[in-house]
């Protein structure tokens, strides 16, 4: 039987069973969108995304520009994309690299939170 961890926002989560989240960044480089397809785990209405590398492209195209576009599922939204340090914040990145521990049998490397951001009309 599947217990359901009293850390997570598994309750009534319609992201619990999709295993890949679609992430837009912004080349650093190149300034052209780079859409890569990663594990995720949903926790209190915010995505999180583990680098295993903190060389990752996406990761360190975040760090230069942390504006994204998110595809999980059904759902298509803007983020904005932060850090999780283990040393400021380390009740938070222990509980997100349990959840990935549980959801994929892996939570190593460099914690990165993302949450939708407001869209306004004017680019519409």
């Amino acid at each position: 039987m599947k217990t359901t961890n009293p850390n997570s926002s598994s309750k009534n989560n319609s992201f619990e069973p999709e295993q890949f989240l679609y992430l837009t960044t912004r080349g650093r480089k190149s300034g052209l969108p780079r859409e890569i397809e990663i594990w995720f785990t949903y926790r209190d209405g915010r995505f999180y995304l583990i680098a295993e590398y903190p060389t990752s492209n996406w990761l360190q195209n975040l760090q230069a520009d942390p504006d994204a576009q998110v595809r999980v599922g059904e759902k298509k939204f803007a983020a904005r994309a932060r850090l999780i340090s283990p040393e400021t914040e380390p009740e938070l990145h222990r509980a997100i690299s349990d959840l990935s521990r549980e959801k994929y049998g892996w939570g190593e490397g460099t914690v990165v939170q993302l949450e939708q951001v407001a869209v306004t009309n004017e680019n519409k």
